[in-house]
């Protein structure tokens, strides 16, 4: 393991340790004001395999790709499962890939804001197990700190992009440069990023966000707003 790897990892879990906290209704009812507020329970009832679950980590890192990418969120999966009690979120997440219940990966979002995409077409069976497959033979694999596209490692929006592609044959997310990236935004915190690539912001690399899957305009918005344990009030 490099030692860049090693200085990312120490950051990103001093960040998740800072920000861990008790996930409660009336968290959710302070931050709801433009946006809607359902059951967890009754979001789960509605998924397919194939959506695409959005969240916002607050750690400070990933406030930090949000802010870039001029959009709320910063984390991504994918619904591979829903034949259980809730659906299984298949994820890039730290330090390796993998799934997760529904429940689990909102909780870890900021009051438990999310948003789900779908794909216009309904998917067939076929590319369902295809998408499940895709996801399977990218678990357990490291995150990239770097968000390379072309690395051996994986991140989020790239996990997502790429099990979608291959099960279903179509690309979502807009593929960019560091370069393009950080000018699309003229306020973005460049040390910030300079800090994180330790003193080199590698320009040319090429990537892909969680906000270009979000915007995509193969995508279609079933759901933005807010999931909450308890009695919706």
């Amino acid at each position: 393991m490099s030692n860049i790897y090693i200085k990312h990892a120490v950051l990103i879990i001093s960040a998740a340790l800072l920000c861990i906290g008790p996930f409660t209704t009336a968290h959710a009812e302070s931050a709801v004001k433009e946006h809607p507020a359902v059951l967890i329970s009754a979001l789960g009832s509605q998924l397919k395999v194939g959506d695409v679950v959005f969240i916002r980590i607050p750690a400070l890192p990933f406030k930090k790709v949000a802010s870039t990418t001029n959009s709320w969120t910063n984390h991504v999966g994918i619904v591979i499962d829903t034949s259980g009690a809730e659906p299984t979120i298949a994820e890039s997440r730290f330090p390796l890939s993998g799934n997760t219940s529904l429940s689990r990966f909102i909780g870890r979002s900021d009051h438990g804001r999310i948003a789900i995409s779908r794909i216009s077409l309904p998917l067939t069976q076929q590319q369902q197990l295809k998408l499940v497959k895709a996801s399977e033979k990218r678990n357990g694999i490291f995150y990239d700190t770097g968000f390379d596209l072309h690395s051996n490692r994986q991140f989020c929006s790239r996990y997502v992009r790429e099990v979608l592609l291959e099960g279903t044959g179509i690309e979502v997310g807009q593929i960019e440069d560091f370069s393009t990236l950080l000018s699309n935004n003229p306020e973005v915190d460049l040390s910030f990023w300079s800090a994180w690539y330790f003193g080199e912001i590698p320009w040319q690399r090429e990537t892909v966000t969680p906000a270009s899957l979000l915007i995509d305009p193969k995508m279609k918005t079933i759901f933005d707003g807010y999931a909450i344990k308890g009695e919706q009030k």
